[in-house]
This record gives structure tokens, C-alpha cells and sequence, in this order.
């Protein structure tokens, strides 16, 4: 049987590993993001401009 002390503590550390879990596919989402934006970016740097206008 598990004590009180031992029950708190896997408690704790499943809400810490679902924690780091979200934190990291949070992140994911935010790396992916930004890194659409940076292609646009860099895409449209890239363009030649048209100027004859």
C-alpha cells in the first residue's frame, strides 16, 4: 500500500510530464509558425520589384 507522501509524489510528477508535454507542443506551434513567417519573408525579399509604374 502506498502512503499519502508516495501518492502526493506521482501526482506531482504526472502533472509536471503533462506540463513539459504542452510546453513543448506549445512550442512546436510557435517554431512552426514563425517559421512560415520567416519563408513569406524571406520569399518576398526575394521578389524582384517592379518599378515601372
Amino acid at each position: 500500500m502506498k502512503t499519502e507522501t508516495e501518492k502526493r509524489a506521482e501526482r506531482l510528477a504526472k502533472a509536471l510530464r503533462a506540463n513539459l508535454g504542452r510546453r513543448k507542443s506549445q512550442s512546436r506551434g510557435r517554431d512552426a509558425l514563425s517559421g512560415e513567417g520567416r519563408e513569406t519573408a524571406d520569399a518576398d525579399a526575394k521578389m524582384p520589384q517592379d518599378d515601372s509604374e
